[in-house]
């Protein structure tokens, strides 16, 4: 069960926030599917990843933004940390990455999965342009090596329609920044042996939470109602995303752009995101966090079982107070010493705390924050799912390009 506790914030939830049954209802009108496609089937989906199961060695997931940073996250909470994957997430367009992805792979046994809701994304079409002429050089049928991950138009569907590549729907409803637990997180994640059935288990547990009209009991609308405050009548407008564990820094990653591109919509509104490692970055940020500036707020994220129980073992008489102690106890009283400073240096914090890293309970994050953004939306009284200043770069990037 995930636990949600605060850390020095004299901050009172105004009570228009509070209520929660009005603000689902707005939500509702808005007729966002990212809590409710987590009932669609997966079969199609499962049996997929089954029936080309020994078919390749190598999965390239060509994207950008939304259609990379969830499968980045996926893979790196819950796969190996050091050994080599299968899964390879190509989510920019330098050309070192375009490039040397040609040394680890042979094409023969390489799956390229595009995505793009539009299916003319720019960036993620060029990358296609490159793979698919790549493949057709060496002979090797589309339809074989490649799906495509889209809405129902586009540059990807007409051509999954003219050459029958195999083709999965990102819901019309479904932005891509809240996707992961659509086709586009989910497909990648099956391919590489994710029980993508558990991750909605978790989500739709956490959706409960979402849904109830209890402010009480509803773990987004209190996160987000902690996140406005803060900035509302504090000025603490940048959010310090910290995880204390390996396998959770790629959701700060995935959440950085989350909570960027939908909540900063008006001139001096809107919460920055920054994301942090515990233990890593108490020795590279949090001098500034400590003395600098307090115009932040700190969301912990702490992992009650980090993993196995391994002990220090204690070779010199000068670090006596590590006798007796394992690695997770050392991280957790890091973690509390951190958040015990920053009180004693009158900054504020939040701590969510999950049992372990799996399947369920990253659904349940999941979830939990795009509830919380989707709060944020409704309290800052913004469209929290669409994009305008993003739309105005890409045009102006096409504008350039045609003038040459």
């Amino acid at each position: 069960m995930i636990k949600l506790n605060t850390h020095n914030s004299r901050c009172r939830v105004a009570p228009e926030l509070v209520e929660v049954s009005e603000h689902l209802v707005k939500l509702e009108e808005k007729d966002q599917g990212f809590y409710k496609v987590i009932d669609d089937p997966v079969d199609h989906i499962l049996d997929f990843a089954k029936s080309v199961k020994d078919k390749y060695d190598h999965i390239a997931v060509l994207g950008i933004g939304g259609s990379a940073l969830g499968t980045i996250c996926l893979k790196q909470a819950l796969g190996h940390l050091y050994k080599p994957s299968k899964l390879h997430v190509l989510d920019n367009i330098d050309p070192a990455l375009i490039a040397e992805l040609d040394d680890v792979i042979d094409y023969r046994k390489t799956l390229f999965i595009v995505i793009s809701k539009s299916g003319g994304t720019p960036e993620t079409v060029s990358q296609y342009f490159y793979y698919r002429k790549k493949c057709d050089d060496k002979g090797l049928a589309a339809k074989n090596h490649f799906v495509f991950i889209t809405g129902r138009k586009g540059l990807l569907r007409e051509t999954s329609e003219k050459e029958g590549i195999k083709t999965f729907d990102i819901p019309e409803n479904v932005g891509g920044r809240f996707s992961v637990l659509t086709s586009v997180g989910l497909l990648p994640a099956a391919l590489i042996g994710i029980d993508i059935e558990a991750l909605l288990e978790g989500a739709r547990k956490m959706r409960e939470s979402f849904l109830n009209k209890d402010f009480e009991k509803n773990l987004p609308a209190r996160l987000a109602a902690i996140q406005y405050m803060h900035s509302f009548t504090e000025k603490r407008n940048i959010n310090v995303i910290m995880p204390y564990s390996e396998r959770l820094i790629r959701f700060a990653d995935w959440y950085r752009q989350l909570l960027a591109e939908s909540i900063g919509k008006k001139k001096d509104v809107g919460l920055t995101p920054v994301k942090a490692l515990g233990v890593t970055d108490q020795h590279s940020q949090t001098q500034l966090y400590m003395d600098g500036p307090n115009d932040k707020l700190f969301i912990f994220i702490k992992v009650e079982n980090l993993g196995p129980n391994l002990e220090i073992p204690v070779l010199d008489e000068s670090v006596n107070y590590l006798k007796g102690v394992t690695f997770d106890k050392l991280m957790h009283t890091e973690m509390e010493g951190t958040i015990q400073a920053l009180k004693h240096n009158e900054r504020s914090s939040v701590t969510i705390t999950v049992p372990e890293v799996n399947e369920k309970t990253l659904g349940e994050l999941f979830m939990l924050f795009e509830g919380a953004t989707a709060f944020l939306g409704e309290f800052y009284k913004i469209n929290a799912f669409d994009q305008p200043g993003v739309e105005l770069s890409k045009k102006l990037t096409k504008e350039l390009l045609t003038k040459r």
